[in-house]
């Protein structure tokens, strides 16, 4: 590309909106039954600790629990609402604590720090009912669009 081209088009996209350090960004997804059911349907993971309440019951977890990619899939749903384009390359994940039908996960994600050239670091939790539930890290990059 030449110097005059990359030139314009760098100023094309001055202006225009990338996550920065401190950026935060929330979402929230209730938790029903339905939704679990839809989540094993899509993914094929039909665990009985999802779907059964009377196997679940005699579980460790004493009922029903929803997939823990679940309240990682609103941390997602969150990263979608920074600033510019969000493309997700990484996640590092801990599952806190179970997440039951019922609870409303929120999801918060902040820009912790720039990495090289556009990539971030993202500090990511999913609570619900307001306890931490699954939390992370991320990383991603944050491109320019109008």
């Amino acid at each position: 590309m030449s110097t005059r081209r990359f030139t314009r088009l760098l100023s094309f996209f001055e202006g225009m909106p990338v996550a920065t350090p401190g950026d935060t960004a929330t979402a929230q997804l209730p938790v029903t039954e339905e939704r679990i059911e839809a989540f094993a349907s899509v993914t094929g993971d039909d665990n009985p600790l999802h779907l059964d309440p009377e196997y679940a019951s005699e579980s460790l977890f004493d009922g029903p629990v929803a997939h823990g990619m679940l309240p990682a899939g609103a941390i997602s749903s969150a990263l979608a609402e920074l600033p510019g384009d969000i493309v997700y390359v990484s996640q590092d994940l801990s599952f806190d604590r179970p997440v039951r039908p019922g609870e409303t996960i929120e999801a918060t994600v902040t820009v912790a720090e720039g990495l090289d050239g556009d990539m971030l670091r993202v500090e990511t939790t999913a609570a619900a009912d307001g306890e931490p539930a699954v939390t992370g890290t991320a990383a991603g990059l944050s491109e320019p669009h109008e």
